[in-house]
């Protein structure tokens, strides 16, 4: 697509250089990259459009900012940027079956169909713990939207990583054999924003409190050895990790197909093995209210026996 004021490669130039600053996540270089992004979508971008959808979301404190990441959705799938059309047609769900592919109206029609109050109305909990607070939701996500984030999370499945008490930083290690897909800025969609939103708001936390958002995936064999999701300030690679993010206090789990044997989420020193249908969540605090650790959070995600089971992994500080 070309303008007046350009062309069609400046526009992918101008969204090179807002995605290079985004990567670095230094405030100023956000805002200018949000500038650049303004200016390539004024050239035509759809990419660019998308992107500043993805923004909006990430930033939406609450509801009433949502119609405007939706909208810049639509203007990138207007835009042929295929990704938006395909983000769209999922966030509609079945809805978008009832709309033609030839339809003048269509992008605008399934901007129209998707319930962000529905998304972001808190669901109902159920406690399976008290102290420490475990709960699921069920039916927290649609089929549709987990087949889309199992999709997307396929091709970038790498080996699972852990923390390492001596220094802070993450690598693999024996203890867990899965593998997973981080995503980032860069590399999220407004899909995984609003499923991130919908957490925040099951989980009474705010947006910001949540780290990258990991898919996990478990064959045949593969585990998540017991360990703690919290970090002990008493080991200083964790120490200095707290100090920058703040510490892990809870964690939300969301199950996304469930068509294997076994694999359940174990909380050994309860006795509970929990596993949710397609859809479910479930979602424990690794705190308690005064802050100290809760030892008894101690956790496994045990091996599948048959199939591949595949999972939302979702990490929540206390400084957000």
């Amino acid at each position: 697509m070309r303008d007046k004021t350009g062309g069609a490669s400046d526009a992918e130039a101008i969204t090179a250089e807002a995605k290079r600053l985004l990567g670095s996540r230094v405030p100023a270089d956000l805002r200018r990259a949000g500038e650049l992004l303004a200016a390539a979508d004024e050239k035509g971008s759809g990419e660019a459009a998308a992107l500043i959808a993805y923004l909006i979301g990430a930033e939406a404190a609450d509801a009433a900012i949502w119609p405007h990441a939706l909208g810049y959705l639509k203007h990138a799938a207007e835009l042929n940027f295929e990704a938006a059309q395909q983000q769209l047609s999922a966030l509609a769900g079945r809805n978008a079956a009832a709309f033609r592919d030839d339809a003048s109206d269509r992008w605008q029609s399934l901007r129209a169909s998707v319930d962000i109050a529905g998304w972001l109305k808190p669901p109902p909990l159920s406690v399976l713990s008290g102290t420490p607070h475990i709960a699921t939701v069920q039916d927290f996500l649609p089929p549709e939207i987990c087949d889309w984030i199992a999709a997307r999370a396929r091709p970038r499945l790498g080996p699972a990583r852990v923390f390492y008490r001596a220094t802070g930083q993450a690598a693999v290690d024996p203890a867990r054999t899965n593998s997973a897909a981080e995503f980032d800025i860069l590399s999220t969609d407004l899909v995984f924003q609003l499923v991130r939103a919908r957490i925040a708001a099951a989980s009474g936390f705010a947006p910001r409190a949540l780290e990258d958002t990991n898919v996990l995936h478990y064959e045949v064999g593969q585990q998540f050895n017991r360990h703690f999701d919290f970090l002990d300030p008493a080991v200083p690679g964790y120490a200095e990790e707290i100090a920058r993010g703040g510490q892990r206090v809870a964690t939300f789990l969301i199950y996304l197909n469930d068509d294997f044997d076994g694999a359940e989420t174990e909380f050994p020193l309860l006795g509970i093995r929990h596993r949710g249908k397609k859809g479910d969540a479930l979602f424990f605090r690794n705190v308690e209210p005064s802050g100290a650790l809760d030892r008894k959070t101690l956790h496994a995600g045990l091996a599948p026996k048959a199939g591949e089971k595949w999972l939302l992994s979702q990490w929540i500080r206390g400084k957000g």
